[in-house]
């Protein structure tokens, strides 16, 4: 029997897929307070060891939960530096003291329920130091138990996070993928099968041209053509990635004149005519097409919309209601938070105390409201002969930092779905793609689930300038990797490894974001020109290198801080960005054009 002729009796209806995207820049030795290692310590204490007391919790219940759980690589590196070791475990006992002296002041002033609230902040702290040291203070080695049991599948991101439809050179999106990949292998011990592509951002093959000058005056590249983001993907032995709803909806259902890929597509006229019905499009996974699909067969998951804005929308969807913590206004100096939302448009000053039992009540009734959302969405597709999917990807920060009883949701939806018969059933990605085909084969245009769907939030008038730099530097080191000096001596690889890492670092899109958000921008503007200048120095490095065969004892001295500064990805290969890193795929025209816009 093939894998998509499974009786429809033997199956559920539908499946739920949930896809938590964890990642934080690199704040390591780059700032503490306001902005710096204060956002590690926080998505540690109030997202990644709340999912874990939650996966522990379904796993000593037997309740499957089968996310899609996305460490970035840049993530896990932060998660096992020693800095964050050593200065977590301070974080939290400042966090528990902070809220005794809340509780005393309480007290002293008659206040009595915000003197329990403070208990329960020391509570909370408490027991998120006790369930650190009994992790062995090892948060990737906690994940990778429940990813080796099957209740989790941990996937990865680019390597630091770079928006691949912007980089400048085919060769960097490559090394943001392969360097993912060796990290996720050396953390986990197995290659992962799917990728979060940061931002959901997607370019196709085409004609690219370089949509900003160099800011070192160095000529624009001409035109030139470009592998599209799936053969990156496919190229390091990535399955899956997902992309947003409009990319879909605005997508060609096409004939590939391509081989199908094994068993992927449907076998049956009855599963072929199922993958057309309208109601379809977005609960269904399909390959990306493209001159490369037949060597480089990727299969993409749309985002769900409607489920997906009641889920993180804090004006109309659940953290938005009345009775959870609110997530700005806080008691100083502690830090903590005594409130609830009480309503969008209440003034801070108006804001009531938050009821820990109350929110925790509303949660479940909230989990129930989903998973009929989730029926309604995909009710019409029930008896289809490939049961349908639906994708639920958001920022796993968003459960517990941002909306702090988010974590408490994702069980309350884990166990309603297990306690009553609705159906549908949770299953990672990659599980689901061993059971059942892929709906065909779509060409998709270039875009991302950001503002308006675009590139518009990476490149605008606010941020341009930062690429300036950036493209320079990825040619600079193209043309560096692939000369291969660096190969005849240690000292060579060393400055091309860290010359590698700068890029790396400068290439991640959150300064970018920060910028246009003005979230933290002064802090982004700084870390990029930091990046920036250190990229330059390093250059400066192998430049003298280069031309005599060694570096002063200053230099070396530098090189060393430089390397202490920024001690990510220790084995990085400067291979990755020679341009005979991977032979590109020969290219047959499409019976239909692909287009792309710069």
């Amino acid at each position: 029997m093939t894998k998509a002729s499974i009786d429809n009796a033997s199956r559920p209806a539908g499946f739920l897929t949930f896809t938590l995207h964890a990642h934080l820049p690199y704040v390591v030795n780059h700032g503490t307070w306001p902005h710096g290692l204060e956002w590690l310590h926080e998505a540690a204490a109030e997202t990644y060891l709340p999912f874990l007391r939650v996966l522990k919790n379904l796993e000593r219940d037997n309740i499957r939960f089968n996310c899609n759980l996305n460490l970035s690589p840049i993530l896990l590196e932060q998660l096992s530096h020693p800095v964050f070791l050593a200065e977590f475990p301070r974080y939290l006992t400042r966090k528990i003291v902070a809220a005794r002296e809340d509780e005393a002041f309480f007290l002293q002033s008659g206040d009595l329920h915000l003197a329990e609230t403070a208990r329960f902040w020391q509570r909370f702290f408490s027991q998120a130091l006790d369930d650190f040291n009994g992790f062995n203070r090892d948060l990737i080695a906690a994940f990778r138990h429940f990813n080796d049991t099957g209740l989790i599948d941990i996937i990865t991101c680019g390597a630091t996070h770079g928006y691949m439809p912007l980089l400048g050179t085919d060769e960097s999106i490559r090394a943001q993928v392969h360097t993912a990949v060796d990290t996720h292998v050396r953390h986990f011990g197995k290659a992962p099968r799917g990728i979060w592509a940061p931002e959901c951002g997607y370019r196709p093959s085409g004609i690219w041209s370089q949509p900003v000058p160099n800011s070192d005056g160095t000529p624009t590249p001409p035109a030139f053509h470009r592998i599209g983001v799936e053969q990156a993907l496919s190229e390091a032995g990535l399955e899956f990635f997902f992309v947003d709803t409009h990319l879909v909806e605005e997508s060609r259902h096409t004939s590939s004149p391509y081989d199908p890929p094994g068993d992927g597509l449907p076998h049956t006229p009855e599963e072929e005519r199922a993958t057309h019905e309208p109601h379809r499009s977005l609960y269904q996974p399909y390959y990306v097409d493209g001159p490369s699909a037949k060597q480089n067969a990727t299969t993409i998951f749309p985002r769900d919309p409607h489920t997906g804005l009641q889920v993180w929308s804090g004006d109309t969807g659940y953290p938005g209601d009345g009775v959870y913590l609110d997530f700005h206004k806080k008691r100083w100096p502690g830090g903590h938070r005594y409130w609830r939302v009480t309503g969008s448009r209440v003034d801070m000053k108006d804001k009531q105390p938050y009821y820990p039992q109350e929110a925790a009540e509303r949660v479940k009734a909230h989990a129930s409201h989903f998973v009929h959302l989730v029926y309604e969405a995909m009710k019409s597709g029930f008896n289809d002969s490939i049961p349908p999917i639906l994708c639920s990807p958001f920022d796993a920060e968003l459960f517990g930092h941002w909306w702090f009883e988010g974590s408490l949701w994702l069980e309350a939806v884990a166990r309603n779905l297990h306690e009553y018969e609705s159906g549908i059933q949770l299953i990672s990605c990659a599980d689901y793609l061993d059971q059942y085909p892929r709906a065909g084969y779509i060409a998709m245009q270039e875009g991302s689930w950001g503002t308006e769907g675009n590139n518009q939030v990476w490149l605008n008038p606010d941020t341009s300038w930062t690429y300036t730099h950036i493209y320079p530097a990825e040619i600079y080191t193209r043309d560096v990797c692939t000369a291969g000096l660096w190969r005849t001596s240690d000292l060579g690889l060393r400055i091309m490894q860290q010359l590698c890492r700068e890029l790396l670092l400068l290439e991640s899109s959150d300064w970018q974001f920060l910028i246009t958000t003005g979230a933290a921008r002064d802090y982004a503007e700084i870390r990029f020109l930091t990046h920036n200048d250190q990229f330059n120095e390093v250059k400066a490095l192998w430049q003298t290198y280069e031309s005599t065969g060694a570096i002063t004892e200053v230099q070396q001295s530098r090189l060393a801080e430089i390397e202490q500064r920024d001690s990510i990805f220790p084995d990085i290969d400067p291979g990755l960005w020679a341009t005979a890193a991977k032979e590109p795929v020969p290219t047959t025209p499409l019976p239909h054009p692909v287009e792309t816009t710069a």
